[in-house]
Parts: structure tokens; C-alpha cells; sequence
């Protein structure tokens, strides 16, 4: 074999070589994408199973609104409607956002800039639908007290005195660990993405 051919050979394997390398940093970053895309999976689905909840328990207001004749009880229903409907739209679009984002294609620098942007979203978003919910604890007992009863709640303060407590301890610990799960699986999917900078 004369230095020529030697030289073929080498140019080929390091050809060989470098698609090889190419292949499996394309497989890396694939695998990296789906592990990054599943961490997602879980809390898209109960979410949006408790969107349909939301729908139907806001369609089910709306239609019945007719019922809610003071003002305030009126205030009360669509504060409640819109509630019903904007949290779990905001939710879902924001985590369909952050599942869609495309690794492969973005700079390792455009991937942390655009997660960290809609990871604090979603989590002020949670922060702001767990203290909107205690005033929703207010205005949801009295519009479905009216609409199915026919009982107007403020006139009744006995009612006040028993439920709102443990509904509110309630809905403390429940929003607690709700965003407990939002924090955890944010950061297990940052820690994904960190492991591309190495």
C-alpha cells in the first residue's frame, strides 16, 4: 500500500467517522427532546381533564345565569364563568408551549432562554390562579347555592361560618401541593435541558 491510498483510506474513515458522530448527536438530541416532551405528559393530562371539568361547570353556569337576580350574586357568576374558562386556557396553551419546544433545531442558548421565559409564566400563572381561587371559594358557594336552591348565601351567615373554613384549609394544602408538582416537574425538565451544555 503506497501513501496515497493510505491517505484515501484515512479521509474515508474520518469521513465515516465524522457522520457517524453526526448521527449520533442527532440521536442524542432526539432522545433528549421525547425525555424532554414526556416530562410534560402527565400534568397535560390532568390538566386537561379538569379544563373539561372547568367548561362544563362554567356552561353549566352560563346557561343557568338567568337565575342570579341581585347584582352581586350576578358579579359573582361571571367572575366564576371567567375563571372557569381563562385558567385552564392560559394553563394548557402555556404548557403546550413549553412541551412543544424544539430542541433539535434551537441553540442550546435560545432553548434555556425561551424555557426559562415559559417556566416563570406558568408558575406565575399557578401563583396567581392559587390566590384568585380563594376568591373563587367566595363566589362559586353563592352562585351554585342560587342556582341550585334558590338560596342567596350572603343572607345566610351561618353557612359562611362552617365552610369557608375547611374549604380554605382545604384549598391551602390542595394548592400547596399542586404547585409543589408544577415546581417539581419544571425543574426536572430543566435539568434534561442542562444536560446539553455539557
Amino acid at each position: 500500500m503506497d501513501l496515497e491510498e493510505i491517505q484515501t483510506i484515512w479521509s474515508e474513515m474520518s469521513d465515516q467517522l465524522e457522520q457517524q458522530k453526526k448521527l449520533t448527536n442527532e440521536l442524542i438530541m432526539k432522545m433528549t427532546q421525547d425525555r424532554y416532551s414526556n416530562k410534560f405528559d402527565k400534568i397535560t393530562f390532568y390538566e386537561t381533564i379538569g379544563a373539561v371539568i372547568c367548561f362544563l361547570a362554567a356552561i353549566y353556569f352560563l346557561v343557568n345565569i338567568n337565575k342570579l337576580d341581585t347584582w352581586y350574586l350576578l358579579a359573582c357568576g361571571i367572575f366564576t364563568i371567567a375563571f372557569l374558562i381563562l385558567l385552564p386556557v392560559v394553563t394548557l396553551g402555556l404548557l403546550g408551549k413549553m412541551k412543544r419546544m424544539n430542541i433539535v433545531k434551537n441553540s442550546f442558548k435560545e432553548t434555556i432562554v425561551g424555557y426559562t421565559k415559559a417556566k416563570n409564566q406558568l408558575l406565575l400563572i399557578q401563583r396567581v390562579g392559587i390566590y384568585l381561587s380563594f376568591v373563587l371559594m367566595f363566589t362559586c358557594l353563592p352562585v351554585f347555592s342560587k342556582i341550585m336552591k334558590n338560596k342567596d348565601l350572603f343572607l345566610q351567615s351561618k353557612i359562611w361560618l362552617i365552610y369557608l373554613p375547611i374549604m380554605a384549609i382545604f384549598l391551602f394544602f390542595f394548592s400547596r401541593w399542586g404547585y409543589k408538582c408544577y415546581k417539581n416537574i419544571t425543574n426536572s425538565a430543566e435539568n434534561i435541558l442542562k444536560e446539553l451544555e455539557v
